[in-house]
Order: structure tokens, then C-alpha cells, then sequence
């Protein structure tokens, strides 16, 4: 488990006697993909780390309407919000491919804070991570048009989760269309319609694995 432990960028700073007390913690687990591993408003009790593979934290409406939130893939972690202020999730959280995750129960985790100061420190990071991304967020929905959100949307996965080559980044496509365009907060007919307009200008291809975005033609 400490090899597993030590790929986690929350745990970095840690000693190898710290790692292998967290180690000793944790428990690795494999799911499966689409597995929902909590709904919203489901008391939380476990803290999850992924390892591999990747999975989305989204919310729904009354109408069983999806919005995804975020897309957590290797080293990134979720379900601490629930844990630390005590209330039930307000997301929920589901595998997008076979993954592998890091678990942690919630006493775990927080004398796991209690004990660590550098995990405190970087839980506060994302925490202030994810503020700022929700500000950025509420921004582009109230002045951004529909075009501009999506491509804004791509170039955001193609930062976090793409790999460069020269002027071309690849992103493995673990996302649907219908998903894409939840996380760009657009309807589906004007992402296609987007798509289709960046693909004749050469500066996105699709494939059934992944996507690539062209950087240079996107300027």
C-alpha cells in the first residue's frame, strides 16, 4: 500500500514513517466503471483518493437533470466536505471508467488532519481551489456566450487532463457528449454545433478514444 500512498500528491510532504502510518489506514480499492460511490445528501463517511481512472462529481435537479461539477482523475481527491463540516454530501460522486481509488474512513482522515499539518495545508488548497473554480464558473454562465464556454470548457480538460505534444494536445475521451456539454453549462444541440465548427476549422478531432485540440489554429 505505501507505493500506492506515495503517488498521492496530498501525502508529498510526508515522512516515510508518516506514509507508512497512512498507509496502514488506507484501504485500495478497484470499481468498476459508471459505480456511484455516494448520491447527494447521503451522510459521508469515507474520503476518496483516485489512483486511476477517473470519476465525476456532479449534482442533479428535481427533474433528474445532471450538472457535472468536476472531473477528479489520478493524485486528486473528493468527499472531504462532508467529513469535516458533518453534513450530508452535496455532490455525488460516480466512477467514469474501471478505476482504482484510495479510501479513507472519516475518524481516518481527520486525525489524519489533526496529526499532519502539511495535509491540513494542501485540503485547504483544493478547498480554495474549488471556491475559486465555482467563482470562475458562476462568471462564465452570467457574461460568457454559449461558444465561448465551450471551447473555454475543452482547453480547461485539455490543461488538467491532456497530454502535449508540440502544438497538439490529446485528451482521452472519457466523457460523452451529453456530459461535455454539462460541464460547459450549454445545451447539447449548441456544443455539437460548436464541435462541428471547430472540426472543419481543423482545430479539434474527434476519434472514439480520445480528442485533439490544436492549439496553434485555435489562436
Amino acid at each position: 500500500m505505501i507505493e500506492f500512498v506515495k503517488r498521492v500528491p496530498l501525502f508529498s510532504q510526508l515522512t516515510e514513517a508518516q506514509l507508512q502510518a497512512v498507509a496502514q489506514i488506507c484501504s485500495k480499492r478497484t470499481y468498476k466503471a459508471n459505480t456511484v460511490l455516494f448520491a447527494e445528501k447521503d451522510m459521508g463517511s469515507v474520503f476518496y483518493i483516485v489512483l486511476s481512472g477517473s470519476v465525476k462529481i456532479y449534482t442533479t435537479s428535481n427533474t433528474g437533470e445532471e450538472k457535472i461539477l468536476s472531473i477528479c482523475k489520478a493524485g486528486e481527491s473528493f468527499g472531504e466536505l462532508s467529513l469535516i463540516d458533518g453534513k450530508p454530501r452535496s455532490a455525488s460522486a460516480q466512477t467514469l471508467e474501471d478505476s482504482v481509488l484510495i479510501t479513507l474512513t472519516g475518524q481516518n482522515f481527520l486525525e489524519l488532519l489533526r496529526s499532519h499539518f502539511d495535509m491540513t495545508l494542501g485540503i485547504m488548497r483544493e478547498l480554495s481551489n474549488r471556491l475559486r473554480d465555482t467563482n470562475q464558473h458562476v462568471y462564465d454562465l452570467t457574461f460568457l456566450d454559449a461558444r465561448t464556454r465551450v471551447i473555454k470548457s475543452l482547453i480547461k480538460m485539455a490543461n488538467k487532463h491532456g497530454m502535449r505534444s508540440g502544438n497538439i494536445i490529446t485528451i482521452k475521451l472519457v466523457l460523452n457528449f451529453d456530459e461535455i456539454s454539462q460541464l460547459a453549462g450549454v445545451q447539447k444541440v449548441t456544443l455539437m454545433q460548436v464541435i462541428r465548427d471547430l472540426e472543419e476549422k481543423e482545430i479539434l478531432s474527434i476519434s472514439p478514444s480520445d480528442f485533439k485540440l490544436d492549439l496553434a489554429k485555435l489562436r
